[in-house]
């Protein structure tokens, strides 16, 4: 079927993959699984209430996290830093309850497209960086955040 969520990012940025309960009430991540994946590739775990990375796609290591203080509250959003052309692909957000609670499973799908970074982009990112990086991840689905620095921007031609 089609994604739940189709998330732009350009190449080096951090994005944040939205996944959120669908329940309301307070998250047990003590008798909890979280999975993100593509396909049969495992993108991130969360299980007993710790993040399980031992199996995570090599690709994929040291730039995943979730939003811990959150999960509780059912933000299972994924955060992506340093996106590559390759992480393009359509993401499972896939949540289970275990133990001795009702087993209900919740699935979404996000579809993440990385853009070359453009020069044209740095300068629409000035205006709008201020509303965007002041949003909770919950108000602004797919946030990303373009790490701006001179360096970069010398790098490219920019200033002169």
């Amino acid at each position: 079927g089609q994604p739940d969520t189709t998330c732009h990012a350009f190449a080096g940025e951090t994005v944040i993959l939205p996944c959120t309960a669908i329940s309301p009430g307070e998250v047990m991540l003590s008798n909890s699984m979280l999975y993100w994946q593509i396909d049969s590739v495992l993108v991130h775990f969360f299980h007993n209430g710790q993040d399980s990375l031992e199996f995570q796609d090599k690709h994929y290591q040291g730039r995943t996290s979730l939003f811990l203080d959150q999960m509780k509250h059912g933000n299972f959003s994924l955060k992506l830093s340093d996106v590559q052309l390759p992480d393009t692909a359509e993401y499972a957000c896939i949540y289970k309850q275990t133990g001795n609670y009702p087993n209900k499973t919740q699935k979404s799908k996000i579809k993440l497209i990385v853009h070359h970074l453009h020069a044209n982009f740095l300068f629409f990112t000035f205006s709008g960086q201020s509303q965007i990086s002041s949003r909770s991840p919950t108000d602004a689905p797919c946030l990303a955040v373009l790490p701006l620095s001179f360096h970069l921007l010398l790098t490219l031609g920019v200033w002169h």
